[in-house]
């Protein structure tokens, strides 16, 4: 396969190696080209490279060209590619079943040079406007999932999140921890300094919680000045580490807006589970937001673990 070729990667399968040449004058200098001379070495390439486009004999040792396309609508379904059927037989009954087993389009061996390039030209197209909806798609996904003020996932991306891992922690039995946190006093620093402020202070806090958050871990915005942090594989002994260098963080870190400097400070509330059998994390959540109930209780600016 040329991979220098610009266009798209486009998968060949012919056991003729007339028609193989013929397809490689016809295609080669605008995309890059993987040939298969049966159905079996076909599916391997294509789970290998994923190409964008198959053109697919109908005939072929082992596995036919109807067979192929079945299995990739079938064994592929998050991968789409734009299949053209090539047969002998023009007969339209044939034309139907190739369409039905899920190829996009048929051509008629011999074929034209000028029609086969034509016809991937279509296919380019096709395939682009999948790949242009599919990434509009996951940016629709991901704004849901993203709190817009701090870039954080958002209550919903908590929603998917958690369980998942709490599941994955009673299954493997490592500890998981959630803690809550909350901005103390922050309707005072909206009232004293005005909403712009309130907002520079929420972006602060996120920053802060992204530096401490390992990949494996997961922090969020709950809403307002409320936040959560999900810690894994961590003992009890340890937990604390990282939660008291957050709330160091947020305290030494000084603000500035319309030439007024000021400090804030945050409370925590740490919950954790280990075990065979999980909770529901909704059940574990309030157990860490009564531990930041505490915190506040006992003077801010504090962590707090909920009782056993």
């Amino acid at each position: 396969m040329d991979r220098s070729s610009p266009g798209l990667k486009i998968l060949v399968a012919d056991d003729s190696p007339i028609y193989r040449k013929l397809v490689e004058r016809a295609l080669s200098q605008e995309h890059a080209l993987l040939f298969a001379t049966n159905g079996r070495q076909a599916m391997d390439l294509f789970a290998e490279h994923q190409p964008d486009l198959v053109i697919t004999d109908w005939t072929m040792p082992d596995l036919s060209g109807i067979e192929l396309c079945q299995r990739i609508r079938r064994d592929f379904r998050q991968v789409y590619a734009y299949v053209i059927l090539l047969s002998s037989n023009a007969d339209k009954e044939e034309v139907i079943e190739g369409l039905a087993a899920g190829a996009d389009d048929y051509i008629t061996k011999p074929f034209h040079t000028g029609e086969l390039q034509a016809r991937v030209k279509v296919g380019c197209r096709i395939v682009d406007l999948h790949n242009q909806v599919q990434a509009k798609n996951r940016q629709l996904e991901e704004m849901t999932l993203t709190d817009p003020l701090t870039g954080l996932p958002n209550r919903r991306a908590i929603d998917i999140w958690a369980p998942r891992q709490l599941c994955a922690a009673a299954r493997h039995q490592f500890p998981i921890w959630v803690v809550m946190a909350d901005l103390d006093h922050f309707k005072s620093i909206n009232d004293t300094h005005g909403h712009d402020a309130g907002d520079t202070v929420l972006r602060g806090f996120a920053e802060v919680l992204k530096a401490n958050t390992r990949q494996s871990n997961f922090c969020a915005r709950l809403g307002g000045e409320e936040f959560l942090l999900v810690v894994t594989h961590t003992e009890k002994t340890n937990i604390k580490i990282p939660v008291e260098r957050i709330r160091k963080q947020i305290e030494a870190q000084k603000f500035t807006v319309a030439g007024l400097a000021f400090r804030v400070t945050a409370s925590f509330g740490i919950a954790g589970f280990c075990g065979t059998a999980a909770p529901d994390f909704s059940d574990l959540a309030a157990r860490a937001d009564a531990a930041l109930y505490s915190a506040k209780h006992k003077g801010r600016n504090r962590i707090e673990f909920a009782m056993d």
